[in-house]
């Protein structure tokens, strides 16, 4: 089924299948290719809008029943770190990390099996080989960049390598892809490490957002964005200040979710003929 604006691009909708968050549910996508010398600013737009890139394609959860899924991200200027995050930085005060180009290395492969054989042995991810892993991070049209977290102290040089994300840099934010790390520092909390580490970034580089892709309240998988301060959800086509995670509830009445022509109606869409 496909819908579309009177200018490109073109939105299209996937098939239902099993929910990675609820149980007994079913999840659909509204997506469209991000290609051409517009990608860049198609990026930027939607990502405002609570898509979120998967190599050359965006997309956002579209469920016919439900709209549990809510894009999540940190407004920089008003976030401090509580006293447990601040431990975190602390405890990982050792690893260094590195800006790199897209490109797919054995190394940050090794370690993503590792993390995947781990954390997400059922996921959908779980059967990806190396030629997918090197298509996941290297097939992007925007700036793209690979962050990377060593530890200097490591005994053999092919420990070092500790955490990676694959982040894009939009005109308003960092947008963190996707990351993965060593399953077996668990006391190090790499997962919240990796973010406060690209809020410091985006400080540096004076952006005012870090993107943090999807919030589901009351999931486990995803509880550890709701401790951050100064988030953002995008409800109802605004993003509005978390104040209590309590306070989301899932949502899953059919008659609270727009049709899809009217949501790619109301989507705003830069005007590539400029």
């Amino acid at each position: 089924m496909r819908h579309s604006l009177p200018l490109t691009p073109q939105f299209y909708v996937t098939a239902p299948q099993d929910c990675p968050y609820l149980d007994d549910r079913k999840e659909r996508k509204l997506f469209t290719a991000l290609q051409g010398e517009n990608a860049e600013l198609l990026n930027n737009a939607l990502s405002k809008q609570g898509f979120r890139r998967s190599q050359n394609v965006l997309y956002r959860p579209s469920c016919s029943d439900c709209c549990a899924c809510l894009s999540a991200r940190i407004r920089i200027a008003d976030f401090t770190p509580s006293k447990s995050q601040k431990r975190v930085l602390k405890r990982n005060a050792h690893l260094k990390h590195r800006s790199t180009s897209p490109w797919a290395t054995e190394e940050q492969f090794a370690l993503f099996r590792r993390y995947l054989d781990s954390r997400h042995a059922t996921g959908g991810m779980a059967e990806m080989d190396i030629f997918e892993f090197a298509a996941m991070v290297e097939e992007t049209p925007i700036k793209t960049r690979l962050i990377e977290f060593s530890d200097p102290q490591a005994e053999r040089e092919t420990e070092m390598l500790k955490a990676v994300c694959l982040t894009d840099v939009l005109d308003d934010g960092l947008s963190m892809v996707y990351s993965f790390f060593d399953p077996d520092m668990t006391k190090y909390s790499l997962g919240t490490y990796i973010i406060l580490a690209h809020i410091e970034l985006a400080q540096d580089l004076g952006l005012p957002y870090v993107y943090l892709g999807y919030w589901v309240p009351n999931s486990p998988k995803m509880g550890y964005k709701s401790k951050f301060n100064a988030l953002e959800v995008f409800v109802n086509g605004a993003w509005e200040p978390m104040e209590d995670p309590k306070a989301y509830e899932i949502t899953t009445d059919p008659l609270t979710v727009q049709p899809i022509a009217e949501q790619v109606a109301r989507l705003s869409i830069p005007d590539t003929r400029l």
